[in-house]
């Protein structure tokens, strides 16, 4: 399994934000390629994500801890999605803290475990894409927030 955690203290405080993080609403506001959330029910929702072509590709969600208003994670379904051949889990969470010196330590963690030939030297690239997709998600936070 591939598993990549990135840190970053966000200069907003805790209870802003989780209204961020826990809101699938809100993912359009910070998590990277998505540009709308539809069917948001209270631990299921889709995001619309657009890839760098330019297409649109839809991917569901169910959220599968929380633990308000510090942690939550949330599972990609992958059953008969465009997904489904290169992954057989992917599972994303969030983890909040106090940071020394004032404002929210955010750590993202996202845990893949990939599929059939893509086990065979896939995992450094699906790192790869990790690092950069929770890099770029805990940007996108802090701008959500207000604080950049």
């Amino acid at each position: 399994m591939a598993s990549v955690t990135r840190e970053r203290t966000v200069s907003a405080p805790a209870e802003e934000v989780w209204a961020v993080v826990s809101d699938p609403h809100a993912f359009p506001r910070w998590w990277p390629h998505v540009v709308r959330v539809e069917d948001v029910e209270e631990d299921a929702w889709t995001k619309v994500l657009r890839t760098p072509s330019g297409k649109t590709v839809r991917a569901d969600f169910t959220r599968v801890e929380i633990e308000s208003p510090r942690r939550i994670a949330w599972r990609q379904e992958l059953e008969e999605s465009p997904f489904e051949r290169i992954f057989s889990s992917a599972v994303t969470e969030v983890e909040l803290s106090s940071a020394e010196g004032g404002g929210t330590r955010v750590a993202l963690t996202s845990s893949e475990k990939v599929r059939g030939r893509f086990r065979i030297g896939g995992g450094f690239l699906v790192r790869r894409a990790a690092r950069r997709r929770l890099d770029d998600a805990l940007v996108g936070l802090e701008q959500a927030v207000g604080r950049a």
